[in-house]
């Protein structure tokens, strides 16, 4: 479904990736890990078209989109939820909600309902403005807003940072939902090795910028796996 062939970003004069590869079939849910700093958020900028990339293609559902602005990448059906819980603090829970599906050209509004079944802590706060939701409640809502555009495939940079556990385990639970039940195909950028371990079909580890192991989900039981993963 998502296909990442010879990816490699800089930062000006400061190369991030150096000839990545990845790929995420259809249904899949596979799991980017590695320390700080080793380019994870920097692979997802650029399958998204945050970034521009100095090499290599990104192709999606066999279409190349490597230089495809990110709004349409949106509407193709790729859904991003960035690291940071970022949401429009100053708008309120619903506004969030209608501002993302009207920016993706949807014509169904059931779609908002549709994430709020998914979210159902958010109804009660529609009227409250995003700045004052708790970590939790504001990463709930970054990932419901990625839902309101229906995405075929969901990618989420580090979904449980900063996050209570008990919001960590409905976070675990709705991705596994969406993944098993709705069959959507899952792309994660995630630092808790158990919840990768509980979750993820597949998975890459990137060290400074290139791929250095990958493999099935099983295998993030291996201690060679977990030793390159250990800070």
């Amino acid at each position: 479904m998502l296909e990442v062939t010879g990816l490699e970003v800089a930062y000006g004069r400061a190369q991030v990736l150096f000839g990545v590869d990845l790929a995420v079939p259809a249904g899949a849910l596979a799991c980017v890990m590695g320390r700080n700093g080793v380019g994870k958020t920097t692979l997802l900028n650029a399958v998204m078209g945050v970034l521009p990339t100095r090499a290599g293609t990104v192709r999606f559902e066999g279409r190349d989109i490597t230089k495809m602005p990110t709004h349409e990448r949106v509407r193709l059906g790729m859904g991003y939820v960035p690291q940071g819980h970022e949401t429009f603090g100053q708008l309120t829970v619903a506004e969030n909600l209608r501002v993302t599906w009207e920016a993706s050209g949807s014509k169904d509004r059931s779609v908002i309902d549709e994430a709020l079944d998914v979210f159902p802590r958010l109804r009660p706060l529609l009227k409250r403005r995003a700045g004052f939701l708790s970590g939790g409640q504001q990463q709930q809502l970054a990932i419901a807003r990625a839902l309101v555009t229906r995405p075929r495939m969901l990618i989420l940079d580090e979904p449980t940072e900063g996050i209570q556990p008990s919001i960590v385990t409905e976070i675990e639970d709705v991705i596994e939902h969406l993944h098993k039940e709705r069959g959507l195909a899952v792309l994660l950028v995630e630092q808790y090795l158990d919840f990768a371990m509980r979750l993820a079909d597949r998975f890459t580890v990137l060290d400074a910028g290139v791929v250095v192991h990958e493999g099935a989900g099983a295998e993030l039981a291996d201690e060679g796996v977990q030793r390159l993963l250990a800070v």
